[in-house]
Order: C-alpha cells, then structure tokens, then sequence
C-alpha cells in the first residue's frame, strides 16, 4: 500500500472520474499528487479528500498553462494524462471546428503535458508517463470518429515515447478501457435520452461481454500498478482494461 511513498505525481482530468480515482488511488499508497483540471474550484474540492494533494488550474491544450503546472509541481515522477473529452458523430457529421477542439484536448494536450515532464525526468535519470486511450484506437465504434482519431493518436504516441526514451530510464505505456461509468455518462445520457436513462445504460453495460461498464476504481487500480515500481519490466504497452469488448465480442 505504500509502493508510492516519495513518488511525486501529476495527474490531468483529476477532478472527476477517472482521473480522480488515479489521483486518489496513489495518493492514499503515499504519493504527492498534483490534481490538474480545468475548473480551479472542482480541482480545489477533489485534492481535498487527498494526502498530500495540491490543485493546479491549467488548460491542457495551451502551453504556457501545462508549463505553469510543472513550474509548481517540480520534476515528475509520474505522469497520468487522463484529460480528456468526448465527441458523437461520424465524418460527416463531424464538423471541423469539433475535430479541432478533440484534437486540442485529446492529442495537444497530452503531447504538451509530456514535453513539458519529460526535462524532470531525463535530469532525474527516469519516470514514468502513463496515458488514456481507449478501445476506440484499435477498434471501429460507430459515432466516435473524431474520438478515434485523437485516441489512436494516443497510442502512438504512448509507442513512440517509449521507445525513445527507454535507454533513459522513461517508461511510458498506456491503458485504453472501454465503457466506464463516470459522471460524464450520467451527464450524457441525461442531456440526450431525458427519460430513458435507464433503458439507455442498460444497452451501455450490454456492449461489454462481461455485462456491465467498468468503475473509475478499476481503471485506477491498473493504473497504479503500471505507474509503480513492480511494474519496472512494462514499457510500450497498450493495457485494454474493457470486460472483454476488444477480444470475447
């Protein structure tokens, strides 16, 4: 349980969901955590209910922002890029200004964020960076064009990372989960099926062989574990974490 004692960690999207439950779930195994979100009050109440937990304001897709972060959170030892946002719709329902914004987000601002960790741990002789992807960068879903693209953007670069830089004592790998019940989805299905919510996450936990959506705890305790030094021999790797979505279906 305390396998992150002396780990300083930073962790984007930490403010609700799955981000939150990776922010928790290494600082309760003694990890220095660094909650980053967009909403200065949301990510003030999240770090709260975390040990030695501090809360950064920061848009993941501007750069002086992400630069800010690292400025006061100081050298890394773990990076957990979990900001993120999602996007229905195909190609040509997909307008550009939408593939703009996922792309902002999603691909920009994971780039940003380990640019800017990555001088921390090169001085330090290593780290750790551990992004989310998704089931929808190695598999079609229908409706998530855009989505795809920044997820499987994701990947790459996960892949990329982690072969130039693991002579310097860098792993990066990533985890890419399919559906998991956040507040995100309750919000979602709310806004788009008022009334029929349950008959909508009914279909949701369906599309899962195991026959539910997976929690933010599950995410986060995989997390934790590629994040520690017991995974030590793991580098470049795509985790699917999905109740058999990618491989039983």
């Amino acid at each position: 349980m305390d396998s992150m004692q002396g780990k300083r960690a930073v962790v984007t999207g930490a403010a609700s969901g799955i981000g939150l439950a990776i922010a928790k779930a290494l600082g309760h195994r003694g990890a220095t955590v660094t909650l980053v979100d967009l909403d200065q009050a949301r990510t003030d109440t999240a770090a709260a209910s975390i040990p030695n937990a501090h809360a950064v304001a920061c848009d993941v897709a501007n750069e002086e922002s992400v630069e800010k972060v690292f400025a006061f959170a100081g050298n890394a030892d773990i990076l957990v890029n979990c900001a993120g946002i999602a996007h229905v719709g195909n190609l040509q329902s997909t307008a550009a200004s939408d593939f703009d914004r996922l792309y902002a987000v999603n691909v920009r601002g994971t780039y940003l964020a380990m640019r800017a960790a990555l001088p921390g741990m090169l001085a330090q002789g290593g780290g750790v960076i551990l992004n989310m992807a998704s089931v929808a960068a190695t598999r079609g879903i229908s409706d998530r064009f855009a989505y795809s693209m920044t997820k499987g953007a994701v990947l790459s670069m996960t892949l990329s990372v982690a072969k130039d830089y693991v002579a310097q004592g860098i792993r990066c790998n990533c985890i890419s989960p399919a559906r998991v019940h956040t507040p995100f989805v309750d919000g979602f299905l709310r806004a788009n099926y008022p009334g029929q919510e349950a008959e909508k996450m009914k279909g949701l936990a369906a599309s899962q062989p195991i026959g539910r959506m997976g929690t933010p705890d599950e995410i986060a305790a995989l997390a934790v574990f590629l994040c520690s030094p017991e995974a030590g021999f793991v580098t470049g790797c795509d985790y699917p974490i999905d109740g058999g979505f990618l491989n039983l279906r």
